[in-house]
């Protein structure tokens, strides 16, 4: 069996700032990051590998030089193979773009059976990508995977929802976006690491990848961004206490019909 974990390098979102001039991202200084979510897809990768013998594991990733960090520690966990797709033809590329180079990047490789994707990116948070790179792979996608089952070309899928779960049952080769909930994500080994740090990879470019030139890049892209801001921060709000329960919800009751809300 072969699957393929598409990955992001995402800013820190926790050391993330922005520009007010050109209301774009600060990413100068900000540490980079495999997607969390991602994190999760590789982990169920690398599970039913070790389920599976014979399974192989290649991580692909469209992103800048700085991108094989991640790569590389995709390996250090246990990944077999890696792809960097990297080229200034894909700059400015929105969800649809960038899910048309990576369904390219994947048709080059060896046919796979399984393609996993974090459930979205943390500094995007559209969800857009996986579900993008299965229409153009002409593959069934199950969203918000919370686990799964593989056995004689079939894999038995648990779609998880806010009130409950379901098990959708799909035949092989299909794709998966998956959710926190699915797993741990293991740290890489010291075999791992010591393999990752002598691996050289070498970039796949748009040519390469035999992708349209102009399904690439922000010329190509139907999203436009106008404005990007950090939410103001919130007002102190009216702590009530030290009163019965009864006599704080009247009191609450009171407001909320003076100001016409009920």
């Amino acid at each position: 069996m072969h699957i393929v974990v598409c990955v992001k390098q995402v800013p820190n979102t926790t050391q993330v700032r922005i520009n007010p001039e050109t209301n774009t991202l600060i990413r100068d200084g900000v540490e980079s990051i495999m997607n969390p979510f991602d994190e999760n897809a590789l982990e169920m990768a690398l599970q039913l590998k070790e389920k599976h013998p014979g399974t192989k594991v290649t991580v692909v990733t469209m992103g800048p030089p700085q991108a094989v960090d991640i790569l590389k520690e995709a390996v250090g966990r246990g990944a077999d193979a890696v792809v960097l797709l990297s080229d200034r033809a894909f700059a400015g590329s929105d969800t649809w773009a960038t899910s048309y180079a990576l369904s390219t990047a994947i048709g080059k490789l060896e046919k796979p059976d399984l393609v996993l994707f974090g459930k979205q990116a943390i500094d995007g948070d559209t969800a857009q990508v996986g579900p993008g790179v299965a229409v153009w792979l002409g593959m069934p996608c199950i969203t918000y995977a919370r686990a799964i089952e593989i056995a004689d070309g079939e894999a038995t899928v648990e779609r998880l929802y806010e009130d409950g779960y379901e098990k959708l049952a799909v035949s092989l080769p299909c794709a998966l976006t998956v959710l926190k909930e699915a797993n741990v994500p293991r740290m890489a080994s010291l075999r791992g690491k010591m393999a990752a740090k002598k691996l050289v990879i070498e970039p796949m470019t748009a040519e390469m990848s035999g992708a349209d030139p102009a399904k690439l890049g922000l010329n190509a892209s139907p999203t436009r961004v106008v404005k990007i801001f950090s939410p103001p921060p919130k007002a102190g709000g009216v702590k009530w206490q030290g009163e019965e329960p009864e006599v704080m919800a009247q009191r609450l009751v009171d407001l909320l019909r003076e100001r016409k809300l009920v």
